[in-house]
């Protein structure tokens, strides 16, 4: 098989401030995180002739992707031979996997992806999150089965799925919290995580409950704050200023129904078909994982990729990560090092993705992975889903 991935490298990287209500607008945050990965590439604007985003920019919910790429476009005064931002694609790596693809078939040499968020300073000026638009609009899509039963959230849709794996399998609350305990404690060794503060078992079982059984520690921080990657041709490799990271395999599938309600099995969702898809693309296999950015938006997500990746069986994952030492810095797979959303903060999973370069780098300071090599990077929820394998060049 040909995988056109594997001529693409990340070769730049940048995170913007991140914070709870900065107040600043997205493009402010896009453009400081653009300097840095230009910065930490040793390129230019000159030098980028792509772009790609995923959403694209949306009106509702306000903050949850506030700069459309012709607006960065114009800020930088790019001039783009390719470029892509639509809302429509397998979640978050969607505009990574664009990228690959667009490197590898000659439309770009240099892509720049962007993720930006000011959710926080959005939650702060009234707006919530609400997804449905504006009062007196007629609900459509799948909100018209989920408004009239006071089912708006995705907290209680993730939570009907976690309770149908604790009904089948037997898993706990207590093998559940080991996410974010785990996360909290990586968080401590992460400067730019919002919360850094030591997180216990009893804080967890004692924190207020949002929709059974997930409480408010599984539910993952609103920021604002950017990432930008740029992902080029591994014929640039040896012209730029950090050491590359290896694209080996990347995906995102769905094999089942395109919502959060008719899956076969409820225990699962369209994880499992991206992390069946992702193995067909690699000879590497699970074992050789040496970190893991399992997607975290709410605890339960994690669980769902520990099985779909194949790191565990199915229904196994609650007795994988009980007591937390198989996911811990020094485990069999150090999981979420950053912290991930419950503790770094909600990028939409592009903070998975910058740690993972961090750590194949080896520039993830107190919390680094020795000799970390392969990395996996997983992000999405119910009928979105897409991982990545990456490693050291």
């Amino acid at each position: 098989m040909d995988i056109l991935e594997r001529k693409a490298c990340i070769s730049g990287i940048g995170m913007s401030a991140v914070g709870r209500r900065l107040g600043r607008t997205g493009l402010d945050l896009t453009l400081e995180a653009v300097e840095l990965a230009l910065a930490d590439a040793g390129l230019t604007t000159d030098d980028i002739d792509g772009v790609a985003c995923w959403p694209g920019q949306q009106a509702v919910p306000v903050g949850m992707s506030p700069v459309h790429i012709f607006e960065l476009r114009d800020a930088l005064n790019l001039k783009l031979n390719w470029y892509a931002g639509g809302a429509e694609g397998p979640a978050q790596l969607s505009s990574v996997m664009n990228a690959c693809m667009a490197v590898a078939t000659g439309q770009a040499r240099h892509v720049l992806c962007f993720r930006t968020l000011t959710e926080s300073t959005a939650a702060a000026a009234g707006h919530g999150a609400s997804r449905t638009g504006q009062v007196g609009q007629r609900i459509d899509g799948m909100f018209q089965w989920q408004i009239p039963f006071n089912a708006p959230s995705a907290a209680i849709w993730t939570a009907m799925f976690a309770q149908a794996h604790f009904h089948r399998f037997g898993t706990t609350r207590e093998q559940l919290a080991q996410i974010a305990l785990t996360g909290r404690r990586n968080a401590g060794l992460n400067p730019n995580a919002i919360f850094r503060e030591p997180l216990t078992l009893d804080d967890y079982m004692n924190a207020r409950m949002i929709s059974t059984p997930l409480c408010l520690l599984d539910c993952d921080i609103p920021v604002d704050g950017s990432v930008a990657v740029i992902v080029s041709h591994v014929d640039t490799a040896k012209d730029l200023a950090c050491p590359t990271v290896r694209v080996e395999a990347i995906c995102g599938a769905l094999y089942g129904n395109s919502g959060w309600d008719q899956y076969p099995d409820l225990t699962t969702m369209a994880a499992r078909d991206a992390g069946q898809r992702l193995w067909q693309r690699t000879d590497l296999r699970p074992a050789d994982v040496d970190v893991a950015q399992l997607y975290d938006g709410f605890s339960f997500l994690t669980l769902t990729w520990l099985e779909a990746l194949g790191f565990c069986g199915p229904g196994e994952s609650g007795a994988f990560v009980e007591g937390g030492q198989r996911i811990a810095l020094n485990g069999e797979l150090p999981l979420n090092t950053h912290g991930g959303q419950l503790s770094a903060g909600r990028l939409h999973g592009f903070g998975h993705l910058h740690e993972a370069v961090l750590q194949l780098r080896g520039e993830a300071g107190a919390r680094q992975v020795s000799n970390a090599q392969v990395a996996l990077v997983a992000n999405g929820g119910g009928p979105l889903a897409s991982c990545a394998l990456l490693s050291r060049m």
